[in-house]
């Protein structure tokens, strides 16, 4: 999904995305996915850069807690940056692991 986001590959980032997904404030996958074209239509380069992870695994599921920093702007030099906290649900099934819940907040704030 960190490949795909660089990559400006919004189809593909939301390979990862169960049907079922939540995130904040009632988004769901729909909503999602469009937050992700929006950036991808709005920022000729995408980077990406994830902190170490702590990942808790509860049999078929697992939550994954990481920092992100994300920067967007033109095609050489970042114009804007901004570092998250992430805590994310995962779900194994049949096609693999799927995010299916995600809430994020800037670094730093309470």
């Amino acid at each position: 999904m960190q490949a795909a986001l660089e990559e400006r590959n919004a189809s593909a980032f939301m390979d990862g995305v169960a049907d079922d997904f939540a995130g904040p404030g009632g988004m769901d996958r729909a909503a999602l996915q469009q937050m992700v074209r929006a950036q991808v239509l709005a920022n000729a380069s995408i980077g990406v850069t994830l902190g170490p992870a702590e990942v808790e695994l509860q049999g078929q599921r697992a939550t994954v807690r990481f920092s992100a920093l994300a920067t967007g702007g033109n095609r050489f030099l970042p114009e804007r940056a901004q570092a998250w906290e992430v805590t994310s649900g995962w779900r194994d099934g049949d096609g693999g692991w799927r995010l299916y819940y995600a809430e994020w907040k800037p670094r730093g704030s309470q």
